[in-house]
């Protein structure tokens, strides 16, 4: 098992890990901020196309529905081309999708949304396979927890500032209905709907910059080369089914698929469900800035959540915060007012750890194995693809409050997980 220091350079200082780290987790805010602004995302275009909660989920489930089909290529790009110049590459990737915002808007057409977003998700899949497993390996494979956690934090921070940026830049303006519009001269229509162009063109243009800008700054700095999961003669002599013969690696993936879209449906649906008269009663601007709040406490957490560990079983941690997370939707479901505002948006508190212990858990020991089962865990976010989508047909249905039984059934699994499915065959 490698040592976490550079291959080819064994003279070079310990302090090129920690600086590397610092460098990756640049990458793991970027790919947080554009995820994270999808919440925003959705009840803009919900609202501008008048279309329904499952079919405003669409944005999810093409933003994450990359991650499955895109993961095993991205896992072969990676194996090529190495950890570092794969995270440009999907640096690179994610920014060409983020400038297909440009025709998009100024088509105005939904469906050319979702083709930007796939491109944009399909770079992020790339920095996923790459970053998850170079972090994980950039030191002890007993701290691994404890270390993706720490880089997820910079995750959430992106997260955390997404809303604040997309509530002032997309859902500052006023959106007219239908009925509304067609009253306007039209001229005044032709403005409102420059304007309305404009204020998804900007945003996504600019992002579109920063990752060219990060992808520059990536290539040209010098990253430790880690060598166990992208040696590709061993790669090649293990199959998918290979890996999924570990229990934990089959679990894992499962635990990935339920978390992510338990995390995303949560997160897709607050704008909508605080706006709600009987549980916030929020302007949609306003209940932004809960949508902050929740990702912002998944920071808090997994800076608290990278110090306890270090000391405490992960398994047992990733029980406890998967049961305080059904218990705090048990809250929301039966609650109304204060009581459901504040269940709800605790929720990111305790998902804080999930993403990076599972991962961590998945991949443990598996040797050869690594990049098989690190693309497999990558495939597994297409649950914030399906369970969102399927949350939106519930709301449609049943109401949004009584929907997040969903998410509550999916952290029900992950108290399993961390109790019993995660341990190791052997």
């Amino acid at each position: 098992m490698p040592s976490g220091a550079p291959s080819g350079d064994a003279t070079a200082p310990a302090v090129n890990t920690r600086v590397a780290l610092a460098v990756v987790t640049t990458v793991f805010f970027m790919w947080g901020f554009l995820t994270c602004l999808n919440d925003i995302l959705i009840p803009h275009l919900k609202a501008v196309f008048e279309l329904n909660y499952a079919r405003a989920m669409l944005v999810q489930f093409t933003f994450f529905g990359a991650y499955f089909l895109m993961s095993l290529p991205a896992g072969r790009l990676v194996a090529h081309l190495g950890y570092k110049k794969g995270i440009v590459a999907g640096l690179v990737i994610a920014g060409i999708g983020a400038l297909g915002f440009w025709p998009a808007a100024h088509l105005r057409i939904y469906e050319a949304f979702l083709a930007a977003l796939f491109v944009l998700a399909t770079g992020i899949t790339v920095l996923q396979v790459a970053a998850n497993p170079y972090v994980a390996l950039l030191g002890p494979e007993s701290t691994a927890s404890s270390r993706l956690t720490l880089a997820q934090a910079l995750n959430s921070l992106g997260t955390a500032i997404a809303p604040k940026f997309g509530g002032m830049l997309i859902l500052g303006g006023t959106i007219l209905s239908a009925e509304q519009l067609s009253a306007l001269p039209e001229a005044q229509q032709l403005a409102y709907r420059g304007a309305e162009a404009q204020s998804v063109q900007g945003p996504y243009i600019g992002l579109a910059f920063v990752l060219f800008l990060l992808a520059v700054f990536v290539f040209l700095f010098r990253l430790p080369a880690l060598t166990e999961t992208t040696e590709q003669a061993d790669d090649q002599k293990h199959t998918l089914m290979d890996t999924l013969r570990h229990p934990h690696v089959l679990f894992g993936v499962l635990a990935i698929f339920f978390y992510v879209g338990a995390e995303v449906a949560i997160g897709s649906f607050l704008v909508n469900y605080l706006s709600m008269p009987e549980i916030g009663g929020f302007s949609e601007q306003h209940a932004t800035n809960y949508v902050s709040a929740y990702w912002t406490l998944a920071m808090v957490g997994r800076f608290i959540g990278s110090a306890l560990l270090a000391k405490f079983p992960p398994r047992t941690l990733l029980a406890l915060f998967a049961l305080a997370c059904v218990a705090l939707l048990l809250l929301t479901m039966s609650g109304a007012g204060s009581l459901a505002v504040y269940s709800v948006v605790a929720i990111g508190l305790f998902n804080s750890i999930m993403f990076p212990t599972i991962f961590a858990l998945g991949i443990e020991r598996l040797g050869p194995l690594t990049g098989k089962a690190s693309s497999l865990l990558i495939m597994a976010i297409v649950g914030g693809a399906v369970v969102p989508f399927a949350q939106g047909l519930l709301a449609d249905r049943i109401g949004v409050q009584h929907a997040f039984v969903l998410p509550l059934l999916c952290y029900g699994y992950i108290v399993w997980y961390g109790l019993r499915g995660s341990r190791r065959d052997g």
